[in-house]
This record gives C-alpha cells, structure tokens and sequence, in this order.
C-alpha cells in the first residue's frame, strides 16, 4: 500500500508539471515558429540569443532550485518555520540577482553576440531579441523563485494554471505583432517580456495569499546566514551542472556558426524545438521526483526514496522512448512546419531529419539524467552530479563535438552524436550512484 501512494504522489505532481513544462516550452515553440515563417534567419537568431537568457536562468536557478529542494526536506521534517525563512531568502536574493542581470543585458547585449560569433542579418536580428527581453530579466529570475516555493508545497497545478495564461497572452501578442504590425523579431521578443510579467504578477499574489504573508521577510532580521550557505551549497553545484551545459552547448553554436553551413545552423535550431517535446516528460517526472524524495529524505523514509527514483526513472524512459519513435516517424512533417518557408526548405528537412533518428540515442542518456540527477538532487547529493557534468560536457560533448564536425567532416552530424555519448556516459554513472545509496547520507534538513 505504502508503495502505491508513492506512485500516486509522484504522478499527482508530474502531470500538472508535465503540462506547465509543455506550455512554457511552447512558448520559445511559438516564437520560432511564427519567426519561421516570415524570415527563417531571424527565428534562428531568436534560439541564439535564448541561449543566453537560458544561461541567465541557471544564475536564477541557483537559489531558486536550492530551495525547492530544502523547503521539501523541511517540510517533509515538519520544520515549517525554517521552510518560511527559505522562502523569503529565495525572494529576496533573487530579486537582486534579477534587476543586477537585466542591467548587464541591456548594456552589453551586441558584444554578447558578438562574442558567440554571430553576424550580418543575424546578429542584428539576435541583438534585438537580447536587448529587450534581457530588460525584463529580473521577472523571470523572481518567477523562478516564487514557482519553485509553489512546487515544494505541493501547488503544481496553479503554476500550470499560470503559464496556460502566459501562453495565451504570448501567442495572441505573437500573432498580432508579427502578421499585423510586421515587427518580426521585436514584436517577439515584446510578447514573450509581456506575457512573463504578467505571470509574474499572477504567481507572486498566490504565493502571498496562500503559502506566506509579506511579514515573512522579517525573517531576514537578522540575516539568517546559516540558512543562506545551506542554499549555496546546494544551488552552485547544482547550477554548475547546468551552467557548463549551456556554456558548452553556447561553444557548440559558435562551431556551427562558424564551421557549417546556413542550412546546418538553420537545421540545429529547428530540431531543438522539436526535440524539447521529446524529453518533455522525463523532464517534469524528474521534477515530480526531487519533490518526493526531498519530503522522504527529510523524513529519513530513504527505502521508499530509492523505489520512488527507481520507478520514476522506468516510467519516463518508456514515454521518452516513444515519443522519440513518433517523431522519427514524423519527422519529415514536423520539420516542415518550419523549414516551408525557407528557400533550401528540401535540404534543412533532409539534414533535420537526420538528427531526429541519431537524437533517440542522445535521449536514452537524457532519460537518466533529468530523472536520477533530480532525485539525487532532492536528497541533497548534488556534489557527484556536477563532477561528472564538468568533465562529461566539456571532454565528450564539446571537444569530441568539434573533432567529429569538423575534423572528422561529419558536420552537424557529428554534433548529435558527441552529444549522445556525453548524455549517455553521465547517465550510467547516475545510475550507479542511486543503486550505491550514497546520497542517503547527504540530507540537509
């Protein structure tokens, strides 16, 4: 019986963020697509230049992640006071974090794209992008926050509430500036900013009404300090996984732009949202995951932990596995949805098509990691996950992606099946470490 709730509170957490992860996945899915259909380039642009506001979530999720993290523990412990004093430092420094970042953007957004070796049309075009999203930043990093303080509670489903919102608004302004206005890529990059904002609004007044009240933040007095290293042992590693995959995966698009063709660039960009469907629900089980097992961890029920990541991780394995079937045997289809307006549409579906077959390998390993390295995460381990990131991403992804598309001539090609070994090297090692049952000794509650 014991193992049947378990399940049900792991599946009761996943599907509301199966749906939010799909909806706000949509919303970079909308913006590349209603570009590709006036200029392919300028969509193209928009995925370079989210690279680096991704790059800037991870700064956001250092807290941010943290606290999901300890505030489950905690509450799974019954330390609700210290889950409140988690909350408002979580708010708190990344509202700061936020306004820093968006001041950064603003004033250095072309030497940023510059440097990733973007030029002409596209650097114009992704200049744009970054300057006015990069603006309005710091909402972002405060939605991180307040949507992670949602989650640990158990409130899934009112931040799936929230982005279905978000998306409505994004598409609609999308439509409207970009077929109406003919703003292309600045009537984007406005209805995203806009459409944040206003989930920022919506999350901030929920978390306020019903998790905390705005007196947490006397909490702060004095600076809980101890509370505040607690997060940044947990945050940087974990943000460092991320980060050096964003900064090889940033290395990795300099290549393209810089060795391969147009077609390739334009190619990549398609094929990676397309394959953000793929993954989307290991993505959202691993999320669900961390959740549970951070509550179980906090109260020391690491048997039932283990089951929990265990029958996670197969669960997720079989939905990715056939989605990436289905896309394979879509994948002509899919990729036209976006390639139809460009003028050398038959050769970016050709090579496209190419990288939906070889991504089923790469998604195996991905499979693994967004749920073992969760679950690891959630009971506090999250020190082995960013070595072997550090090493994997740089050494099997980035440098064996270079050697593989250019020395060894394979272009893009190569790129996916560098990216494939690297995904599936750091999964078996995931794997091991959860049978090992080392990170029962890494609570932090």
């Amino acid at each position: 019986m014991k193992n049947k709730n378990i399940v049900i509170n792991v599946r009761n957490l996943a599907i509301p963020i199966v749906v939010e992860n799909l909806l706000f996945m949509l919303l970079g899915f909308i913006d590349v697509f209603a570009l590709s259909q006036v200029n392919g380039t300028a969509s193209a642009a928009a995925g370079t230049a989210n690279q680096i506001i991704s790059l800037c979530n991870i700064l956001f999720s250092v807290i941010a992640s943290a606290s999901t993290i300890i505030i489950a523990q905690c509450l799974g412990a019954g330390k609700r006071e210290r889950a409140s004093t988690i909350t408002a430092l979580s708010l708190t420094f990344n509202t700061i974090l936020g306004i820093v970042i968006s001041i950064i953007i603003v004033l250095f957004n072309k030497s940023i794209i510059r440097l990733i070796g973007a030029q002409d049309q596209a650097f114009d075009y992704a200049t744009k992008y970054l300057a006015i999203v990069g603006m309005f930043l710091f909402g972002q990093s405060i939605l991180n926050s307040a949507s992670s303080i949602l989650r640990s509670h158990g409130y899934t489903k009112i931040s799936m509430y929230i982005v279905v919102t978000m998306n409505i608004i994004n598409t609609v302004l999308d439509l409207i500036f970009i077929f109406y206005f003919k703003w292309d890529i600045v009537g984007v990059a406005i209805a995203t900013s806009f459409s944040k904002l206003v989930g920022l609004i919506a999350i901030l007044i929920i978390v306020f009404t019903k998790i905390e009240k705005i007196s947490v933040f006397k909490r702060l007095f004095p600076l809980p300090v101890k509370d505040f290293i607690a997060l940044l042992k947990i945050g940087v590693p974990s943000a460092l996984e991320s980060l050096n995959y964003n900064l090889s995966q940033l290395v990795v698009t300099s290549i393209v732009l810089r060795q391969l063709s147009d077609n390739e660039y334009i190619a990549k960009n398609y094929v990676t949202s397309i394959t953000m469907f793929f993954y989307i629900f290991s993505l959202s089980i691993g999320q669900a995951s961390q959740i549970v097992v951070s509550h179980k961890v906090g109260n020391k029920e690491f048997d039932s932990a283990y089951k929990t990541g265990k029958n996670s991780f197969i669960t997720a394995f079989i939905l990715s596995m056939f989605m990436c079937l289905l896309g394979i045997v879509f994948r002509e289809q899919l990729l036209g949805i976006f390639a139809s307006k460009d003028a050398f549409s038959e050769e970016i579906i050709k090579i496209g098509s190419n990288l939906i077959i070889l991504n089923i390998f790469l998604e195996m390993g991905r499979t693994v990691n967004l749920v073992i390295i969760n679950c690891l995460k959630g009971a506090g381990d999250v020190i082995f996950p960013t070595g072997a990131a550090i090493f994997s991403m740089w050494v099997l992804s980035t440098l064996l992606a270079y050697i593989l598309a250019v020395n060894c001539n394979l272009g893009i090609n190569g790129l996916w099946i560098a990216f494939a070994c690297d995904e599936c090297f750091r999964g078996i090692l995931m794997l091991m470490r959860w049978k090992s049952g080392k990170w029962r000794l890494k609570s932090v509650a």
